[in-house]
């Protein structure tokens, strides 16, 4: 007897209670996912493992039936097996899945650690001050005599006011806050030619550093082998600092380019480390920060939770103070050092 298609009742199997799923478009609540579920693992368990075993035993041609194993086989050439067997995804950019390494970046000082200077700085902040003083004067401003000696002392009090309060008082606000000493004050202070001032004082220091000797090659080496490159440093004055950076040539290796001017932080303080290495996908203890100040790059990469080493190809007086106080994880005297130092510990 065949059933009425009106009639639903006639044989009609029904389902158990509280399985019925939601019917038409509408989308499964939490509770019914759960429920259905733990339903189909019940239902899989009573499976006897026999027959589970079974069937993946079963060969293509037993799932297929043999003409169209055959037809199967004859489509995928041997070679072509063998490469999928290599690498089944040869669309993705990895060919091979690598370990993560225990280095993931190498944070770099950039003075006296990748670059130095070729002329004392005295001798270029008296310079770059007498060409500010004169370019001011042209403008219309008046000073009294050798005012270019008050340039070098200001930036040299902002410095040691910086390094004190671990803040950044930028370059421009040195100078702008002097010349009001002098009856310039802000609001009468143009501020295109207060910048330019600030651009030709340092101009004659910009331009005289060079990448130290290995600097180049050890920049080329860690971006070849896949590492993340940053130079982090302190300067007064960031579009100064990119300029410098700019004619040294180092800027292709990098990832990263900071100054403390930029964030108004200056190193050892983290602040300016989370400002620059928030976008890398990598734990503290995955970098390795490079410098020659104890003080400024060791002390502030250990209290990251980094690697440190500490390069003494121009060492600092200064870093005798605390020598018994700060101790770096490694310390080189070349920078051909660094990359056995990097390779042991990403290993």
């Amino acid at each position: 007897m065949s059933k009425s298609p009106n009639n639903p009742d006639q044989n009609e199997p029904t389902a158990p209670p509280n399985e019925s799923l939601p019917t038409g478009m509408e989308a499964l609540t939490l509770e019914e996912l759960d429920n259905f579920m733990k339903r189909a693992k019940e239902r899989a368990a009573n499976f006897p493992p026999a027959s589970r075993v079974a069937r993946t035993e079963l060969t293509h041609g037993e799932l297929l039936g043999d003409a169209a194993a055959d037809t199967m086989a004859a489509q995928v050439a041997p070679e072509r097996v063998a490469h999928l067997r290599h690498n089944f995804y040869p669309e993705l950019p990895n060919q091979e899945l690598r370990r993560r390494r225990m280095v993931q970046g190498v944070v770099f000082d950039f003075d006296n650690t990748l670059a130095r200077l070729k002329q004392p700085l005295e001798v270029l902040m008296e310079s770059g001050a007498r060409q500010a003083e004169s370019y001011m004067r042209s403008t219309g401003m008046d000073f009294p005599d050798d005012f270019w000696k008050n340039i070098v002392e200001a930036r040299i009090f902002a410095q040691t006011k910086s390094d004190d309060e671990n803040e950044e008082h930028v370059a421009d606000d040195a100078l702008s806050f002097l010349l009001q000493f002098f009856g310039y004050p802000a609001t009468r202070m143009d501020t295109d030619i207060l910048h330019r001032a600030v651009d030709i004082f340092y101009a004659p220091e910009m331009t005289a550093w060079e990448p130290l000797p290995g600097a180049l090659d050890l920049l080329g080496w860690l971006k070849s082998q896949g590492y993340l490159v940053a130079i982090i440093a302190n300067h007064s004055c960031d579009r100064v600092f990119q300029r410098m950076v700019d004619y040294t040539g180092i800027r292709p290796f990098l990832d990263v380019c900071l100054s403390s001017a930029a964030v108004e932080w200056r190193k050892p303080s983290q602040e300016i480390y989370e400002a620059a290495l928030k976008s890398w996908d990598t734990e503290p203890y995955e970098l390795v920060c490079v410098g020659d100040s104890l003080k400024h790059d060791i002390a502030g990469g250990l209290e990251m939770g980094a690697l440190t080493v500490h390069c003494r190809m121009i060492p600092l007086a200064e870093d005798q103070r605390i020598v018994d106080i700060v101790a770096a994880d490694a310390t080189i005297d070349s920078l051909t050092q660094l990359p056995a130092l990097i390779q042991s510990w990403a290993e």
